[in-house]
C-alpha cells in the first residue's frame, strides 16, 4: 500500500473517470436514458447525481473502514452471505460487459469518425487497458485521474458551443426513439442509469476508499464527483435536445457536434472520447480481475486472467454499441438496484 494517500481532488477525478466511458462522451447513454424524455429528463439527471453522491460516499467510506482490495468485502458486509454472493455474481458479470461496451464503443468511434474497421479501434483499446491494469489500483487511479479534467474540458466546451449554435431549439416534445422496454418513464431512466454506473464503478470505489486520506476527503470527493459528473450529463442533455434531429440515429452523436465546431475540434474531441473511453475500460477490466485473483501483478495467473478476459471481451464486442447501451445497460441498472438497498439498508442498520 502506498504511504502517500489519495486526496480529494484524485477521489474526485478518479470517481468521474470510472463512470465517465463510451456511453456518456458519445452522447449514447444520455441520449437514451434521460434527452428522449424531453423536458422530465433534466429532471432524472438531478435524480442521479443526488444518488452518484451518496452512494459513492457510502461505498469509499465501507472501502475504507473495511480496508478493501475489490469490491468482495463491501457488498459481503452490506449484502452478507447470501445477498452478497448474489451480487458479486451480478457485478462480476457487469464489470465484464462494461468492458465490453468500451471496446465495442472505441470501435464505433474509429468506423464514423476515421471510416476505418470498427475491429482496429477494438483490438487498440483491448490492449491498452490490458497494459494499464497490469500496473495495479495505482497505475489506475493515476491514468484515469490524469484524464479527466480533459475529459470534462472537452464536453462542456462542445456542448456549450452546440447549444449557443443550435440551429433549432428546445421544444417539449418527447422523442419517441426506438429503444428498450426496459425502460418507459424519466424516473425509472434516472434510477437505472445512477445503478449500472455505481455498480460498475464500485470496483474502483471500494480500493479507492482504503487509499484516501480520511473521511472528509472520502465526503468530499464524493460531492465533487457527483457533482462534476452531473454538470457534464446536463451540458450533453442540453447539446443533444438543440440537435435532436440530426443526430437521433448516430452511433456517436457527440462526435457529430463536435464536427459543426470545426474540423480540429471534431480531432480533438476524437482523441478525449477515446481517452475517456480507455478511463472506464481500465475501471472495468480492474475490477473484474480483482475480483478473480488478487495475487501480485507480476504473477502469471493474474497475467492469464487479464489475457483470456481481453479476448472474450474483444469477441463480445461485435454485439454493436448502441445495442449494448440500449439493451445491456438497463438490465446492468436492475441488477444493480439490489446493491443500493443492501448498501442503505447495512448504512442505517450500522
Amino acid at each position: 500500500m502506498n504511504k502517500k494517500r489519495v486526496t480529494t481532488l484524485k477521489v474526485a477525478a478518479t470517481y468521474i473517470g470510472t463512470i465517465v466511458g463510451a456511453g456518456f462522451a458519445t452522447g449514447q447513454e444520455i441520449f437514451q436514458f434521460f434527452t428522449k424524455f424531453g423536458m422530465m429528463g433534466l429532471a432524472g439527471l438531478i435524480v442521479s447525481t443526488i444518488m452518484f453522491i451518496i452512494f459513492g460516499y457510502i461505498i469509499m467510506d465501507l472501502g475504507k473502514k473495511l480496508k478493501a482490495n475489490s469490491h468482495l468485502e463491501i457488498i459481503m458486509f452490506s449484502g452478507g452471505k447470501k445477498l452478497g454472493t448474489i451480487i458479486d455474481v451480478i457485478i462480476t458479470i457487469f464489470l465484464f460487459e462494461s468492458f465490453t461496451a468500451m471496446i465495442a464503443g472505441t470501435g464505433a468511434m474509429f468506423a464514423q469518425q476515421f471510416n476505418l474497421s470498427s475491429s482496429i479501434g477494438n483490438t487498440l483499446m483491448a490492449i491498452l487497458t490490458a497494459v494499464t491494469v497490469l500496473t495495479g489500483i495505482n497505475g489506475v487511479i493515476n491514468a484515469i485521474s490524469f484524464v479527466v479534467p480533459f475529459l470534462l474540458a472537452a464536453v462542456i466546451g462542445t456542448s456549450i458551443f452546440s447549444v449557443f449554435n443550435a440551429s433549432s431549439y428546445f421544444t417539449a416534445t418527447i422523442y419517441n426513439a426506438k429503444g428498450s422496454s426496459l425502460m418507459n418513464n424519466w424516473f425509472l431512466g434516472a434510477i437505472l442509469y445512477a445503478s449500472y454506473n455505481i455498480i460498475i464503478s464500485v470496483a474502483v470505489l471500494g480500493p479507492l476508499g482504503a487509499e484516501a486520506k480520511d473521511k472528509k476527503t472520502i465526503k468530499n470527493g464524493a460531492i465533487l464527483g457527483g457533482l462534476g459528473l452531473g454538470l457534464g450529463s446536463i451540458m450533453i442533455f442540453l447539446a443533444l435536445w438543440s440537435n435532436l434531429s440530426e443526430i437521433k440515429n448516430l452511433e456517436v452523436p457527440m462526435i457529430y457536434i463536435a464536427s459543426k465546431i470545426s474540423y480540429p475540434a471534431q480531432i480533438a474531441y476524437a482523441i478525449v472520447l477515446t481517452a475517456e473511453v480507455y478511463t472506464t475500460a481500465v475501471g472495468s477490466l480492474y475490477g473484474f480481475v480483482s475480483r478473480i485473483t488478487e495475487t501480485k501483478k507480476h504473477d502469471i495467473n493474474n497475467l492469464l486472467i487479464v489475457f483470456i478476459t481481453t479476448v472474450a471481451a474483444l469477441l463480445a464486442s461485435q454485439f454493436g454499441f448502441s445495442n449494448i447501451v440500449t439493451y445491456v445497460y438497463p438490465l446492468i441498472g436492475y441488477g444493480g438496484i439490489i446493491l443500493l438497498v443492501s448498501l442503505i439498508v447495512s448504512k442505517f442498520h450500522n
